[in-house]
């Protein structure tokens, strides 16, 4: 028996995932988690796999959730997500996922990460697999994690001294981060940044 945990904090997607894995003879829902924090301290509760979203609305976010449970021996963790960038996949790949698959997935695809992720395999969607790869062996641009994170908090219109608060870094650090990745993407502003990188899909188009 696969004993599950769903950590996401919208409860029609827990229920319908509740309602999917309560037909497999294989699999048991035993709790349900709608924040990060509630994610983490709930994996240490006899739990084989997690089912982690990404995105919560406050909070430990689920990279975070992710990493802390990993660091700390706890169960499995496959990321089941809204989100497909470049920075979303490698932060969680970094982060200790066994693996990601996005909501859209068809059930049959869904289950059957769900067993390979408990069995001690890699589970990744089809397209997420194909970017890892084209990742790997591009000479295409890439953003490291944390200049993704700092690009990223740029598109949400925050300041070099609020970036560094949030990230435990110096203001000259981040300086140092947009010129790389100015350099990188080819731009002079933190504008064209932006939009040259979600057009590369290397970090979310919102």
């Amino acid at each position: 028996m696969i004993r599950l945990l769903i950590a996401d904090d919208h409860p029609v997607v827990r229920a319908g995932l509740r309602a999917l894995f309560d037909t497999e003879p294989d699999m048991e829902v035993v709790v349900e988690a709608s924040t990060g924090e509630d994610a983490v301290r709930l994996a240490a509760s006899g739990i084989d796999l997690v089912l982690m979203d990404l995105q919560f609305g406050g909070g430990t976010q689920g990279v975070d959730a992710t990493r802390h449970i990993r660091e700390t021996g706890g169960p499995r963790v496959l990321v089941l997500t809204n989100y497909d960038t470049d920075a979303d996949i490698l932060g969680a790949v970094e982060a200790g996922a066994a693996g990601y698959l996005l909501k859209d997935a068809p059930p049959a695809e869904l289950l059957a990460a769900v067993r390979a992720a408990a069995a001690g395999e890699t589970a990744l969607a089809p397209s997420v697999a194909g970017r890892l790869d084209a990742r790997r062996g591009a000479a295409s641009v890439s953003l490291s994690l944390r200049e993704a994170e700092v690009l990223d908090l740029v598109a949400n219109g925050q300041s070099n001294r609020t970036i560094a608060k949030q990230l435990f870094l110096s203001e000259a650090t981040v300086k140092s981060h947009l010129v790389h990745i100015f350099t990188k993407l080819g731009v002079s502003s933190r504008t064209q940044a932006v939009a040259a990188a979600r057009e590369r899909g290397l970090i979310r188009s919102q």
